[in-house]
């Protein structure tokens, strides 16, 4: 059980208004967003921070660094949130999938592009900066907008990450699971 309870139905108007936004068509509100509307400003900021609009990363880089930030980090909730809902639309691959959780930076099923964002991930929260051969692969494969984008992405899914695994939120039903 989450340390703190999810907020139920009915909920204020800014944040059903939210939820309904953010949310597929019937599909349940997250467990992270209800426990987050507990706090409207810290709500309300976390989705004025958001990164999932269009942006300098196509859908499918942007995923990889999601994807690997949250398992890097042991956050099932989240990577498994994104698996579901992402994944087939990014165009992964079930092998692809797997290895946002267990593959090397420099996995065959990645493109060198791909392989660069996974190493800016491990450096980013193996040693919290990035190493100098990463930092050239990706000045060669992407502009400073893409990169900044990638670092920003990369620190909001960690927060997103230490909320979801300090509260303890159970999974969500239909959320894929990390490979075992």
């Amino acid at each position: 059980m989450t340390r703190i309870a999810p907020t139920e139905p009915p909920y204020e108007s800014q944040i059903a208004a939210a939820l309904e936004r953010i949310m597929p068509p019937g599909v349940l509100p997250l467990v992270l967003f209800r426990t987050m509307a507990k706090s409207p400003r810290v709500f309300a900021r976390m989705f004025a921070g958001a990164l999932l609009d269009k942006g300098p990363l196509a859908l499918r880089q942007r995923e990889i660094v999601i994807d690997r930030t949250t398992a890097r980090l042991g956050c099932e909730y989240e990577w498994g949130v994104h698996i579901t809902f992402f994944a087939e639309r990014a165009g992964f691959t079930p092998e692809q999938a797997a290895a946002t959780v267990t593959g090397a930076s420099d996995a065959a099923c990645w493109s060198p592009d791909e392989q660069t964002l996974i190493a800016l991930v491990d450096d980013l929260v193996d040693r919290r900066t990035i190493g100098d051969a990463t930092w050239r692969s990706l000045t060669a494969h992407f502009d400073e907008a893409q990169i900044l984008e990638a670092i920003a992405l990369v620190g909001c899914y960690h927060t997103i990450s230490f909320l979801c695994r300090g509260l303890e939120l159970p999974l969500e039903s239909y959320a894929a699971r990390f490979p075992r």
